[in-house]
């Protein structure tokens, strides 16, 4: 089933369905989004705060209700749901906060007789396609920054997100942000393609699959936009020795399915020092043991959740068949449920060979892969042996070694003992083939300003 509807994983049924935008509509919200930004940024820095601060205030006020659509909508963990709002909420309220002291004039030293000074100015309409696995998250992360900077904002969601997406314009809306500022579009992929052509249009952010990207990436080339691409990754978790190796693959199980596993940055290849491997594996296993498939909105110990759909369940299973084909060990989990539901049994997946396809692959589900390696040198060679660069963590009682082989990572986030430090102000992104740009903190509201040039002579 494809178009945008509102499908429970856990069941297979579709609850809602809506229509495609027809292109009129398109036409309509590129031409309101550009007045309404014409308005917008000729508002004051301290006025945009201020609708911005609201927004943040809504996500809390309407956390229950915002919470149960994306529990339905994509499976997501009630508990889960709820730290999601919050997560959003707080980075929705840091731009609204320290947002403005972000993009404050300053002059820088000049050779030429005057004033130089570097402002943060908007561009324009931006592009959001955003994903369905954090569905707020991701909104928050690319519209609260740039509505703060005076930019305007088409949003398309995830097809199977229509509820959250409409409760996101709504609260928006409701917070004050102008007719035309915030819009949600249920466009095409051909409308995407047209908007990103648009010439009202400055920008394009999206979070995806490589595919994905490369798709949007050369249609904001060939039209000289600028994007950002958050393409996901295969981070690498490599542990050097643990005082308590129990504890430590705990925290790597915990971290690797939560979501469902379905998290662009989790530690989805997990290396360990080989006289402790066996130890780690061993408690992976004795945690993944005995799970049964649980009701996403009503979660017991014991129990896990369904993926986003069907059709990722099925994907899942199959990588992780072919792994085994190629003479990697599934050692617990990996149980497709019988359709029409989206459960698959949260699995441990050890020996996957470096000469297999199913070693560059990244699995988007709650597959907890290891590998085990003799030196820190052997590590960071499989480590940075990827495709993909989003981030990745080093764990040690010695610190100092730990960051020594986390200073050598080809990623855009490196960790020591933490797996991914995530807040409001801590960059995201990464390289080679997980995309550019950054989202979050200082740098994210920089991506799409205009760092104009204003220079006065004496």
């Amino acid at each position: 089933m494809s178009g945008y509807r509102v499908q429970n994983p856990a069941t297979g049924e579709v609850l809602e369905s809506f229509e495609t935008a027809t292109d009129a509509q398109i036409e309509t919200a590129l031409s309101s989004a550009d007045a309404a930004y014409r308005e917008w940024r000729d508002r004051s820095v301290q006025e945009r705060a201020a609708v911005v601060k609201r927004v943040a205030e809504l996500f809390e006020e309407r956390k229950d209700e915002l919470a149960d659509h994306i529990a339905i909508e994509m499976g997501k963990s009630r508990a889960e749901a709820i730290d999601e709002v919050d997560f959003a909420a707080s980075i929705i309220e840091y731009y609204a906060v320290h947002g403005p002291s972000l993009i404050t004039d300053y002059e820088i030293p000049s050779t030429v007789p005057g004033r130089a000074v570097i402002e943060h100015r908007p561009i324009g309409t931006l592009l959001g396609v955003m994903p369905w696995n954090f569905p707020y998250y991701q909104v928050a992360r690319f519209a609260a920054p740039n509505l703060l900077l005076g930019n305007t904002i088409l949003l398309k969601h995830a097809e199977i997100c229509p509820r959250s997406s409409l409760a996101i314009e709504a609260i928006m809306r409701d917070a004050g942000v102008p007719e035309g500022g915030y819009q949600n579009v249920f466009a095409s992929h051909d409308q995407i393609a047209t908007i990103i052509a648009d010439p009202r249009v400055q920008g394009v952010s999206l979070t995806g699959s490589e595919r994905a990207g490369a798709i949007i990436g050369a249609q904001a080339g060939k039209h000289l936009k600028k994007c950002v691409l958050e393409l996901g990754g295969i981070d690498p978790m490599i542990v050097l020795d643990a005082d308590d190796v129990a504890a430590v693959a705990r925290q790597a199980w915990e971290f690797r399915v939560y979501n469902g596993g379905q998290v662009c940055n989790s530690n989805k290849r997990l290396i360990v020092m080989d006289d402790i491997h066996d130890e780690f594996v061993a408690e992976l296993k004795r945690l993944a043991d005995g799970l049964v498939p649980g009701d996403q909105l009503d979660l017991k110990d014991g129990q896990f959740v369904p993926l986003s759909t069907r059709t990722a369940a099925e994907t899942v299973d199959a990588q992780v068949r072919r792994a085994v084909d190629a003479g990697a060990t599934l050692e617990a989990g990996g149980v497709l449920s019988d359709g029409p539901g989206a459960h698959y049994s949260p699995a441990v997946l050890t020996g996957v060979p470096r000469d297999s396809a199913s070693y560059r692959e990244e699995i988007f589900g709650p597959v907890a892969t290891v590998y085990r390696v003799f030196s820190d040198e052997e590590a960071l060679e499989l480590a940075n042996d990827c495709d993909m660069g989003l981030g990745g963590s080093v764990f040690s009682t010695d610190e100092a070694r730990a960051a020594r082989v986390a200073s050598r990572l080809e990623v855009g986030m490196t960790h020591v003992n933490t797996i991914a430090a995530e807040a409001a102000e801590l960059p995201f992104g990464g390289v080679k083939r997980s995309g550019f740009g950054r989202e979050m903190g200082p740098i994210g509201i920089g991506e799409f300003a205009n760092r104009r040039l204003s220079f006065v002579a004496d």
